[in-house]
């Protein structure tokens, strides 16, 4: 099957009617491409009061499979544990090898990690290069607060990936560029920082609270690096 649906009662926020509606809990966009596209337009998870016409987005987990890219990614709202090792999927999918896993706690995550996976990219290496990115972008705007920031551009041929960050409490965005040698070298320090993470079981959360701790982990073993060197 290239989805799971289930019947949901919702109340109207606008009118109080009770009516019901289909929630996806899981697709699978190998078997059926216009899943694809419903997903990041938002279309799968729009609801329609049938007696006042109140319109909204409902917000509910939601498993996306990409079979091809070999990569599954979890909504689940607000989540806020690291790593979630849901026995049910594990057992659904253990004839499967190599899967890149991910928990995301909103929409925006979620279709930055489809995004990241389907361009052929390592998103522990994309978040460990967005946090060196925001870094400069606060700087250069005068330290700046950055709310949030999303991969939103890859090319290959020009050597560039940018990133579109929400600058501040009015959340203005702001797009910087950067040359694929950032990637490059942040793909280094994760492979070598990161290997535990990469053995994990089960769906994982890479975010910028992540890619902090793996900086920290860079930097202290340079640091130990240097005074090794000094010993000499």
């Amino acid at each position: 099957m290239p989805y799971n649906v289930v019947n949901k009662a919702i109340v109207c926020p606008m009118c109080g009617e009770l009516s019901r509606a289909e929630i996806y809990t899981s697709v699978n966009d190998t078997k059926d491409k216009s899943l694809r596209s419903k997903v990041l337009s938002g279309e799968l998870f729009s609801w329609s009061c049938p007696s006042c016409k109140y319109s909204a987005r409902l917000n509910y987990p939601i498993l996306y499979n990409d079979m091809k890219n070999r990569f599954m990614v979890y909504l689940i709202p607000k989540i806020d544990r690291y790593q979630l090792c849901d026995k049910e999927l594990e057992e659904k999918y253990s004839n499967l090898r190599n899967i890149s896993k991910r928990i995301t706690p909103d929409f925006n995550s979620f279709k930055e990690k489809i995004f990241i996976f389907e361009s052929g990219l390592d998103d522990m290496a994309v978040e460990l290069t967005k946090l060196a990115i925001s870094q400069t972008v606060s700087k250069k705007l005068g330290d700046e607060p950055i709310a949030e920031g999303y991969l939103s551009m890859y090319d290959r041929e020009t050597n560039t990936m940018g990133f579109t960050f929400f600058m501040g409490e009015e959340l203005k965005p702001y797009v910087q560029t950067a040359r694929l040698e950032i990637y490059s070298k942040s793909k280094n320090i994760t492979d070598r920082f990161a290997i535990k993470d990469k053995k994990l079981k089960g769906f994982i959360k890479i975010d910028r609270e992540w890619a902090e701790n793996i900086l920290y982990r860079y930097k202290r073993a340079k640091h130990i690096e240097k005074l090794n060197k000094l010993k000499e």
